[in-house]
């Protein structure tokens, strides 16, 4: 009697085996949220041209070339009174609603181009300049550069007033 028992089948074998708890039985499963895979933003680049004088500010958002107007306010645009006009809170005013319709367009950075009067003018730009960049900054649009591009004059214009200057 050295005849041995007929060998299951393997189906048979994987029916009878008994099957290993899961380790995540005992725990309720969680529901995986799909994983979402995030491409970066496409980089849009804009230029805003801020022309800032004693008595207004006026802010130009261009395409790259500075071809194309993308956006544009200045400060008489946001206040009532002729004398606001060049304050910084007219300025903040202009340059949120020109970052607004930049973030409406799909513009995420900006490059900043400042602008005095210069020529035989003042050289230094007024009070709303400063105003503008910090509000661009605040909104969430990234400042790539800031640069001061106000024509200074190299001896061809004579300033106003005489040869003996403005008399009071």
């Amino acid at each position: 009697m050295t005849d041995k028992p007929p060998e299951p089948k393997a189906e048979e074998v994987k029916a009878a085996e008994p099957k290993a708890p899961e380790p995540a039985a005992a725990e309720p499963k969680k529901e995986e949220a799909p994983v979402e895979i995030r491409r970066p933003r496409k980089m849009r680049l804009a230029v805003v041209h801020v022309y800032s004088s004693k008595n207004d500010t006026i802010i130009t958002a261009t395409d790259m070339s500075g071809a194309e107007t993308l956006a544009w306010a200045s400060g008489g645009m946001m206040v009532k009174s002729h004398r606001e006009e060049g304050r910084p809170y007219a300025a903040m005013q202009a340059a949120l609603k020109v970052v607004n319709t930049l973030k409406d367009k799909g513009i995420t950075h900006v490059h900043v181009r400042i602008r005095a009067p210069g020529g035989v003018g003042m050289k230094t730009p007024g009070s709303g300049a400063q105003a503008v960049v910090r509000t661009i900054a605040r909104t969430g649009v990234r400042i790539g550069r800031i640069e001061d591009v106000t024509p200074l004059p190299t001896d061809s214009m004579k300033r106003k007033g005489g040869r003996r200057g403005r008399r009071v």
